[in-house]
Order: C-alpha cells, then sequence, then structure tokens
C-alpha cells in the first residue's frame, strides 16, 4: 500500500497557485489540540460573555485560531510570489490574498474532517 500524507490542489481562486495540505494523523491530531487547547478556551469563555470587549476577544481568538490551522496544515505552496518574493507557507498566512487563504483554510478543515 502506497500512502500519501497529504493532500495537492490546484487553487480556484488563485490561478496558478499550487498548495499541499497535511492529512490528519493520532500525531498531528495531538500537535493540534495542544496548540488550539489554550485559544480555544479564551475564545469559548469571551464568546459567553455578552460585553463589546468578550465579542472583540472572541473574534480575536477565532482568527488566531484560523491562523493556526493554516500554519499547521499547509504544507507547501507553488506558484505565488508576495512583494517579488516566492511565497511559502508563512507568508501566505500573514500577507497572502484573502480569498486564497480561505480557500486553504477550507481545504485543510475538509481534509481534517475526513480523516477524523
Amino acid at each position: 500500500m502506497q500512502y500519501q500524507s497529504r493532500v495537492d490542489y490546484e487553487s480556484e481562486t488563485t490561478p496558478g497557485v499550487r498548495f499541499a495540505v497535511a492529512k490528519m494523523s493520532l500525531g498531528r491530531r495531538i500537535e493540534l489540540a495542544k496548540m488550539l487547547r489554550e485559544i480555544g478556551l479564551r475564545g469559548a469563555f469571551h464568546a459567553a460573555g455578552s460585553g463589546i470587549e468578550d465579542q472583540i476577544e472572541a473574534s480575536i481568538a477565532h482568527h488566531e485560531i484560523d491562523r493556526l490551522y493554516l500554519k499547521w496544515g499547509l504544507i507547501e505552496l507553488k506558484g505565488l510570489s508576495i512583494d517579488g518574493a516566492p511565497a511559502d507557507p508563512a507568508t501566505v498566512v500573514d500577507l497572502g490574498p484573502e480569498p486564497l487563504v480561505a480557500e486553504i483554510l477550507v481545504a485543510i478543515r475538509k481534509v481534517r474532517s475526513r480523516e477524523s
């Protein structure tokens, strides 16, 4: 049996861009859970609050979770340069086009849920 620990995609939002996301494994599941534990608890706490500060903090936690998913799951990126330099997983998360980042996030969550 030949097992691929990643899934390759051609971007639908950014022509010419290809990316790969990691499949779930026991080790990667533990790694992700550890990364999300603190932020998830903080987000849930603030989401239960009713004040504007709680809403803002819950929103920040939600976006931090998205960033962690991207940094955890995006393992390769090809065909994109940002500010004249080849993009890599870290730069696309921080500086890349939002439609592409959103597409990658959907792919990571799809692969993660399929492997659960």
